[in-house]
């Protein structure tokens, strides 16, 4: 039977990763949803025109909205379907870009109803990548140290507690 830590981690690795998915294609095509489509055009437009560096280094809306929808998309995508660690890898990016986010929505002076789902994923996106990088707990059958080639029990567990006596 699976563990707890890793039900956990399957469960929010899928749910973030299509919600990823889903946002990510809403920003890339109409085709989900029109006006939600047109709200990020007009959103990311208010976001070049804020940072002015952006115009200057070439980076258009247009472009600065697809590459965070592709990002998204792909990174949604490693977090349903890929094992190991590219899943990782994809949580922190997704986290980078959900903080960049939400630095444009503050730039911008969006109220805070605008940016709670960036900031309620971002949590969760924090919270699943601590417990992907917690190590895994060992039952006390397998905790062993090997000293010398030869497996013996962890100290603290090997000895009884001071003051108690060891049943058998």
């Amino acid at each position: 039977m699976a563990s707890p830590r890793t039900i956990t981690i399957v469960a929010l690795s899928v749910a973030l990763g299509l919600f990823f998915v889903f946002m990510g294609t809403i920003k890339l095509t109409p085709r989900l949803s029109r006006d939600a489509y047109n709200e990020m055009k007009r959103a990311y437009k208010s976001y070049v025109r804020a940072l002015p560096m952006l115009k200057k280094m070439g980076v258009s809306s247009i472009l600065l909205r697809k590459s965070i929808g592709a990002l998204e998309v792909a990174c949604g995508i490693v977090m349903t379907l890929v094992p190991g660690r590219p899943k990782d890898v994809a949580n922190f990016l997704l986290l980078l870009l959900v903080l960049a986010v939400l630095f444009f929505h503050q730039l911008v002076g969006d109220p805070l109803k605008r940016y709670a789902h960036a900031l309620v994923f971002g949590i969760l996106l924090t919270c699943r990548l601590l417990i992907a990088r917690q190590p895994e707990e060992l039952p006390p059958e397998k905790r062993m140290l090997s000293v010398n080639g030869e497996e013996q029990p962890l100290i603290h567990e090997a000895a009884p507690e001071k003051g108690k006596m060891k049943v058998s």
